[in-house]
């Protein structure tokens, strides 16, 4: 050991610095995750048989359950995994956080602190090449290809360290992920394959294919949206409200999935491209006059333009100027967000 000279130790030095180098750049590579893409192909193929039987075979009074199925699924997932619990945009009673986690569960999307705690890890990497489901990657990747990968190291590292402390101390939410999947085959797989048979004799096929895979393939496709939405509906650096291009009469683009990223606990924020509109909007407005939903969040106007002229004389993000004004926001006492 005494023989080894100061030349040697700086070899050596420089290959380790060398293999840290390697290590730090494998951390972040994503592997394929085969039995996912697997499982997604079959998905995906067994709905579009699926698809064909609902246009020639199966009994309407299956179309109105594939719809009433589909509907609550998404309502569950929007209005509660993703406004309640991601980002505590309102405060829900006991019965109406019951009602969510049923209808969350049959949308098969994993449990609900599951997904919120990747819904996180997206917004805290947002924008970044970390990002999951980084939009600058395009909508193919952020909406399909990610799903059939396993995370990075370093995305799982991430991810470990974000605290879900709110939703451990939720007995409702913690009940659903420790009997996730005995509920997933109750409420997912047998009550709703089971009511076509047994109570209006459609066949098994429909049963199957309809009830059972396009059902399926809608809730995935409609749950990977609220990730993969900016791509779809949100404006790109130049771009102009409304394009110039024929696209307007398809697709509404603005900077509102901007703005969710920005100011996560509105409420209004809609998952697919709105704000201040759409089904999931308009029933936590009902619960909230039911008295079942309290202490809904949003920023109003003059709290909007207080944060954007602050960041214009301070030179602070819009975030941070964001934040604070919204911190600093004062309702008045007979506001209706103040209500129950």
């Amino acid at each position: 050991m005494i023989g080894i000279s100061a030349q040697h130790i700086k070899v050596i030095m420089t290959e380790e610095n060398q293999d840290m180098s390697a290590t730090t750049k494998l951390s972040k590579s994503r592997e394929a995750n085969w039995p996912v893409v697997l499982f997604l192909i079959h998905i995906h193929l067994l709905s579009l048989y699926g698809l064909w039987l609902l246009f020639f075979e199966v009994k309407w009074k299956t179309v109105i359950f594939l719809l009433f199925l589909t509907s609550i699924a998404i309502l569950g997932t929007t209005t509660g995994a993703h406004r309640l619990w991601a980002h505590r945009t309102y405060k829900a009673s006991t019965m109406l956080r019951v009602l969510l986690i049923l209808c969350q569960t049959m949308a098969g999307m994993g449990s609900i602190y599951d997904w919120v705690q990747y819904h996180r890890l997206h917004h805290q990497l947002f924008a970044t090449e970390d990002d999951p489901c980084d939009y600058n990657k395009g909508f193919l990747y952020g909406h399909i290809i990610t799903r059939m990968r396993k995370l990075s190291p370093h995305q799982e590292k991430v991810r470990e360290s974000i605290d879900m402390s709110d939703l451990e101390k939720d007995t409702i939410v913690m009940f659903q992920k420790s009997f996730y999947w005995v509920l997933y085959g109750i409420l997912f797989i047998l009550l709703p394959l089971n009511a076509p048979l047994e109570y209006w004799d459609d066949t098994v096929l429909s049963a199957t294919f309809v009830i059972g895979f396009l059902r399926y393939g809608i809730t995935i496709h409609a749950t990977w949206l609220i990730e993969s939405a900016i791509s779809v509906w949100g404006l790109k650096p130049g771009e102009k409200s409304p394009p110039d291009s024929n696209s307007v009469f398809i697709l509404n683009k603005s900077f509102w999935p901007h703005y969710h990223y920005l100011i996560p606990c509105d409420y209004k924020s809609g998952e697919y491209g709105t704000y201040d509109a759409g089904c999931s909007t308009s029933f936590i407005r009902v619960w909230a006059a039911l008295g079942l939903a309290t202490e809904l969040k949003t920023v109003e106007t003059p709290s909007i333009q207080i944060a954007l002229a602050k960041a214009a004389k301070t030179k602070l993000p819009i975030k941070t100027c964001l934040d604070q004004a919204v911190a600093e926001q004062k309702l008045s006492e007979d506001h209706y967000l103040k209500r129950g």
